[in-house]
């Protein structure tokens, strides 16, 4: 259903302040988004369009939050988000509410990235740099030609995994156990996390 009967439940429980600020996104997301549905998640607002989340808000003891839920690819890198939860920072009053356009403008983004037919650009990931095995590691390996051939040829990933989890370690004892049972995996061709591997 487009209006749920358990937003006006929550907007009337909460506190004298927020009631206006909620209120008020609740009929601009619908003015800007009149096929949107509303829903309670996680015991508050959400607003659904195509089926998809849109967008959530939420009244506290002292602020109110709006969030899109691709946030950052909706409003775009900005400090607000980490005063709170929303999208917007700590709505305390109407005058915090961003204008009417531009919510707007911000609601139909959120539709098209929800829709497909605007793409959230995907972050850059930059490869990892190779991982330097410590010294006791690899005078471990080295007294074992099997489990260093065996290290050697595994690709950058799964060295970097035994690497990891020596160096890991908080105590000398457990990495000097971590470093013998690495190169008795390494003996036997093993990969670190072979327990967990598929057959």
């Amino acid at each position: 259903m487009p209006r749920d009967p358990r937003v006006d439940a929550y907007i009337e429980k909460q506190a004298e302040f927020a009631r206006p600020i909620l209120a008020a996104l609740r009929e601009r997301v619908h003015a800007a988004c009149p096929e949107c549905e509303e829903a309670i998640k996680w015991s508050h607002p959400f607003f659904l369009f195509e089926g998809r989340m849109l967008g959530h808000m939420a009244g506290f003891k002292a602020h109110a939050v709006f969030g899109f839920w691709q946030g950052k690819s909706v409003t775009g890198e900005s400090t607000a988000e980490r005063d709170a939860m929303g999208s917007f920072g700590r709505l305390t009053s109407l005058a915090d509410l961003p204008e009417e356009t531009v919510f707007a403008a911000l609601v139909h983004k959120a539709m098209a990235l929800g829709s497909g037919e605007a793409k959230a650009p995907r972050p850059v990931k930059h490869p990892k740099p190779p991982a330097e095995p410590p010294p006791d590691l690899l005078a471990a390996l080295d007294s074992n030609p099997t489990a260093r051939a065996t290290f050697d040829l595994f690709p950058p990933g799964c060295r970097r995994e035994y690497v990891e989890w020596v160096t890991e370690a908080k105590r000398e004892e457990t990495r000097q156990k971590r470093i013998a049972q690495a190169v008795e995996w390494l003996a036997e061709g093993k990969r670190r996390n072979w327990k967990y591997e598929s057959c």
